[in-house]
């Protein structure tokens, strides 16, 4: 070998010493740093309404007797009959969809009011109060609806002649507020759809 051939070059000799200084360099492990907290919450969550107030402990308003002769009733048109409707609404307590012994002796009446003329089919309207929510009203003026509907088929009455509809606190008989007018509200309420 001649002597320039034995002798490494300055250039690779640094370049050599280089890369053996970094394979034995020991690596450092990565540092752990804390994780920041979560991003403070910049919306407010949904506020629930306010429960509706307690009802206060007022008798229930027995319903006026029909105002029509049943005699005149087949003569009548569905306005007529509408207007001075032959059938009694059912009354119900504050946030609920029960018959009561009252709305029974009602439906009852009712009942042989279908029978008397068996053509005629009925929009049974749930109605509820103006206290809570409107999507609370007209799920609950539903099920009164539904409850006054089951009564009379139970009684015998065939359901392709009951129809439900809600209204919920939309369309109140008495727009009063106060607990007299909210009794009034909470009912089923019986329309000739046709006969």
């Amino acid at each position: 070998m001649s002597a320039s051939g034995s002798i490494l070059r300055p250039a690779a000799l640094v370049v050599l010493m280089a890369l053996a200084v970094g394979a034995c360099a020991k690596k450092q492990p990565p540092i752990a740093r804390p994780t920041p907290p979560p991003p403070a919450e910049t919306t407010t969550p949904a506020e629930r309404p306010a429960p509706p107030p307690q009802p206060v402990d007022t008798p229930p308003i027995v319903p006026s007797e029909p105002t029509l002769a049943v005699e005149d009733l087949d003569s009548r048109s569905l306005d007529e009959l509408n207007r001075e409707s032959p059938f009694q609404p059912v009354l119900f307590a504050f946030d609920s969809y029960e018959v009561d012994a009252a709305g029974q002796t009602v439906l009852n009446q009712n009942a042989e009011l279908m029978r008397k003329y068996p053509t005629w089919v009925l929009t049974i309207e749930g109605h509820c109060d103006e206290r809570g929510t409107a999507e609370y009203n007209l799920a609950l003026g539903e099920r009164r609806a539904l409850a006054a509907r089951n009564y009379l088929v139970t009684l015998g009455i065939p359901a392709e002649r009951l129809r439900t509809v809600s209204y919920g606190k939309e369309f109140p008989f008495d727009p009063a507020q106060n607990e007299e007018a909210y009794a009034k509200n909470r009912r089923a309420h019986f329309v000739i759809t046709s006969k």
